[in-house]
Order: C-alpha cells, then structure tokens, then sequence
C-alpha cells in the first residue's frame, strides 16, 4: 500500500471524526423538539403533515409505539409489493418494463422497508423511473428514520426517570425525514450531480462508440445504448441512510453512478457520516457526552482493525493467477476497479458492511477469501460497528448491557448502565437481540446447502460455494444487502427465504429493544457509589469490543472454517 494510500485513509477517518460532533449535537436537538436553524424551512411543512395525517403531540408506551411501527411498515410493504407488480401499466417507465414476478416482489419489498436493500435483479433492466423513485427511494428516506425513531426511544428509556411512554413514533419519523436525510440527501445530489452522475427521467441514451466493433452475430455495432435516470438522488439516500440499493446492477462500481475519486469519497463519507454521529447524539441526549465517545472508540477500533485485515489480504496476489505468468505486483485486482485500487476497495468494503450499508464499488466474491471474510465478519458480528442509521446503534447498546452484566457478575453488584439497573428482563430482551440473526443466518445456510434446488443456484462449487450462501444469509438477516454475487438468488426459495430473514432480521430486533426502551424508562436512576462501574474509560471500550467479538467468534467460527477459511488453506496449502 503505497504512501498515498495511507494518507486517503486517514484522511477519511479525520474527516468522519471531525464531523461527529456537530451533526450529533444537531441530531440531538432535532429529536428533542429543540429549534434548528432549518426549523423555519421545515417547520411549516412539518405541522401541515401533523395537521393532516391528525398526529397530536401526546407520547405513547411503548407497545403503542411499536404497533405503529409495525403499521406504518405493513401499509409501505403492501404499496411497495403492489407498485411492482403493476409497473407495467404504470406511468414514468419509458423503456416499457412489464411488472415483476410474486417472489421477486416479495423480496424486494421486504429488502427495502426493512433497509436491508438486497437486491436480486439488475436495477437498470428490471426496474421503471415510478418504482425507483415512488417505490424504492420513499422507502430509502421513511425506513432509514425509522431505525432512528426505535434508537431515540431507546435513549429516552435509558435516560428519563420513572416514565411510562418513550415517545411519539409519528413525530420522530416525520423529524428525522426532513430535518436529517431531506437536506443532507439535497446537498450530497447536487455534489453528485457536479461529478457527473445522471438526473434525469429521460430513456436509454444511445451513444457513439470511438471505434466500431463486431457482435456476436457478426455485424458492426457501432452504438451503445446508456441506461439513465434519477440516478444521484437515489445514490445519496442510499447511502445516507444506509440502504446501499444501486440503480446499477453494479452498484457504485458502475461510473456513472460513482464516476469521480471526489464521488468515491463523499459516498464513502456518507455510509459512515449518521451512525458515527448518532454517538454523540445519544451522548448529548444522556447528558454525558463521554458516553457518546467510548461507543464512537468500540466502533472505530473493530473497523480499523478489519480495514487492515482487508488491505493486507487483498495485498496479495491470487495464486492461480500467478501460475498463469500474469503480474502480481499490484495485488488482488480481480473484481476491482482498476481507477479505485486495493485501499478504497477494501475501504468501501469494510465501511458499508461495518455500516449495514450493503453498497459496493468492488465485488466481494472476487476478494481473496480472508479478504471475504473481512465484510463477512462484519456483518456477523451483529451490524453494530457503526450499523445502519439507529439500528447499528441501538444493538451495540443491547451489547453494552451484556458488557455491563458480566461486568456486575465479576464484582457481585447488579449491573448498571446510566444509572438504570440492567435486570433480568433487559438481559432476556439483549439475548434475543443477539440471537435472532445468528438462528435466521445459521438455520437459513443450513436449510440452502441442504434442498437440491437451493444448493444448484451456487455458481462456484466446494467452499467458495457454501461462503456464498452463508454470505447472502448473514447479509439478508443483518440488513446489510451486499452479496457474493456467484449466487444465482432470484429463484422462489431464496427470494422468498431471504425475505423472510430480512422482515424477520429487522422486525424481531425492534420489538425488544423497545420493550427495553419501555422498561427502563419506568425505572428511577439510582446514584453512583464506589462499586458502579465507569462506562466512559478505555477500560470499558477494550470491554464492549472483547464481547462484541467473544459473541461473534462463539457464534460463526464453525461456519467460517467451513467457507472462507477452508477455501484460503486450499488456496494457499493445496
């Protein structure tokens, strides 16, 4: 890795931190109810919207809470799933594309409402201008907000005092759209639109080609026709909020829709930009901003340590290519851009599966396999290292009550977090948090290696195989929606398996954070004493990470030794 590359991702790194301050603290006062300096821009268009939709500023429980979380989801599955199947009467689709099938309407709609954004067809070729924009980009805004309404639910719960209700579901949703993901999502459009990326609801464009070629067929092609459309404004929001859905087929490696280094940057940024700044705004709002930092520390160190495993492995050349005399002075470069290179591969690799982004500028499954297992690891490590926008947030803190019990266990004192006594209940409420994606991923694997049809979608067989499925649950079940994309998945049982681990993966999830969020707002916040134990010290990060990690290792080791680490030794050691 050269000098410049070190310097990008510092730079990168510097950037993200220098910027978690002021925009948590904005965050904060947004889901506070405080006065913003858009507050005059937004502010009438927010009462309008509570003026017709009959939203009032009473709080709810949360079990109110979540039944309309649930409800507002079901109504966007069911719009989402019929505007599929009808695109094909209706308007905005001018390259003239029929409806889609049951089971990729299914999964698509289950993939975007619940922010996984997997996606199992080619953008370009399957989806009209309406379903991009009414259909997946509404989704890309509302589901993002709404895994920022459960994570500031659960931070009222933690920090108010014998209190019955966490909030108003409604209002949090309306706030976070347009105060947070409207204007961040207009200005990084309009960067994107100055470097190049299309907006537009023009049809394919035909273009020129420099120098004429033969088709198969034999006859001289000497045009290409270029598949255009509101491309940046469904880039910026699929990446702001952690979607990571592409127009392309090829997502950010495409170059119309990531055509710049400057592009590649700024997307970049922006998986990481609202979960590293949630930190500080559940800091702000628990009034102890050193809280905020130990979380953004827990997050930051498991990332650098995975982009160097990612760079180091990628660093090295393929050796089957090797054997064919081709040169392997510049490391792994199948699947990556030759514009990009090893370091903002592996960069954007390990961001958007650290973020539960699932966007891509290179292809996983052309990564050396420990390459692989970097994003693998990531994601099953829970999408809480950094996470997507509140949910990354919300699961590291269900691992921090973990950390805090052992803690409690060590030193024979009931744990504590913020003054809140960490009890049985909450401990119930983590572990399922915990254990959800781990059953959905393993018990899902299993059951593809497992029926013939599911096991003849793999399109490389022995390990690398099984890492494709395994990869496409864990992805599926962790919301993430990046892939090993040697996986033929639009066929009835994956489309339908998969959405079903992504509803399951999302919904499951919430339900008990909430319930904590419920059950600890109702407690008193009990004084510190000499046997509390400090949640804002290095000793604590190195903590949070050893569980993080001891859970993770516990739970997927097995699996992995089958797939990618198997596949290394037989790479390597054959």
């Amino acid at each position: 890795m050269s000098g410049f590359d070190v310097a990008q991702i510092i730079l990168f790194f510097a950037v993200l931190t220098a910027a978690v301050k002021p925009l948590g603290s904005y965050m904060a006062r947004v889901y506070e109810g405080e006065p913003v300096f858009l507050t005059r821009v937004f502010g009438p268009v927010e009462r309008f919207i509570y003026r017709v939709c009959g939203v009032g500023d009473e709080e709810m429980d949360w079990k109110s809470y979540a039944k309309a979380l649930g409800a507002f989801s079901l109504v966007d599955f069911v719009a989402l799933y019929a505007l599929q199947r009808l695109q094909g009467v209706l308007p905005l689709n001018p390259q003239g594309f029929g409806g889609l099938t049951r089971h990729l309407s299914f999964n698509t709609a289950a993939s975007f409402v619940s922010n996984t954004n997997w996606q199992a067809y080619g953008g370009e070729s399957t989806m009209s201008h309406l379903t991009q924009m009414l259909g997946l980009g509404v989704q890309n805004f509302v589901s993002a907000a709404a895994g920022i309404a459960v994570l500031v639910a659960l931070i009222r719960g933690l920090t108010r005092r014998s209190a019955l209700t966490i909030g108003n579901f409604w209002r949090d949703l309306v706030r976070g759209t347009l105060y947070i993901f409207a204007p961040l999502s207009l200005v990084l459009a309009l960067a994107l639109v100055a470097q190049g990326v299309p907006q537009t609801f023009h049809k394919d464009m035909p273009v020129e080609l420099t120098q004429s070629i033969a088709g198969a067929d034999g006859q001289v092609v000497t045009e290409q026709t270029i598949s255009v459309g509101p491309v940046a404004s469904q880039v910026a929001i699929k990446q702001l909020g952690t979607n990571g859905g592409g127009f392309y087929n090829v997502n950010s490696a495409h170059p119309l829709e990531n055509p710049t280094p400057l592009s590649n940057f700024l997307q970049m940024l922006s998986i990481l930009l609202i979960p590293a700044a949630l930190t500080y705004t559940f800091g702000r709002m628990a009034r102890s901003p050193r809280q905020g930092w130990v979380l953004y520390a827990a997050m930051l160190i498991v990332t650098a340590a995975a982009l160097g495993a990612a760079v180091w492995a990628e660093s090295v050349a393929n050796p089957q290519l090797t054997a064919l005399g081709m040169d392997a002075s510049a490391g792994n470069m199948e699947g990556k851009e030759v514009r990009f290179g090893i370091a903002n591969s592996a960069l954007w690799a390990t961001a958007t599966t650290a973020a539960s982004n699932g966007s891509v500028n290179s292809m996983h499954d052309s990564f050396m396999p420990l390459g692989g297992l970097v994003p693998l690891v990531m994601i099953q490590l829970g999408e809480v290292i950094f996470g997507g926008v509140g949910s990354g947030l919300y699961g590291l803190l269900m691992f921090v009550f973990v950390a805090v019990f052992v803690a409690g266990l060590m030193i024979g004192r009931t744990p504590e977090y913020l003054g809140k006594k960490i009890e049985a209940f909450e401990m119930k409420m983590a572990s399922v948090v915990i254990l959800i994606p781990a059953l959905l991923i393993l018990v899902g694997t299993a059951a593809a290696v497992l029926i013939p049809k599911a096991a003849s979608a793999i399109a490389n067989p022995g390990a690398h195989g099984f890492s494709e499925i395994l990869y496409a649950f864990s992805s599926a079940a962790g919301n993430n929606g990046s892939a090993f994309a040697g996986l033929s998945a639009n066929q009835p049982f994956y489309n339908y398996a998969l959405g079903f681990a992504m509803l399951a993966g999302r919904f499951l999830i919430m339900l008990p954070v909430l319930a904590a969020a419920g059950s600890l707002g109702k407690k008193n916040i009990v004084p510190q004493s000499a046997g509390t134990l400090p949640t804002h010290t290095p000793l604590f990060v190195g903590l949070l990470v050893a569980t993080v990690m001891l859970v993770g290792a516990l739970t997927f080791i097995p699996a992995l030794a089958l797939g990618p680490i198997v596949e290394h030794l037989t790479l390597f050691h054959p």
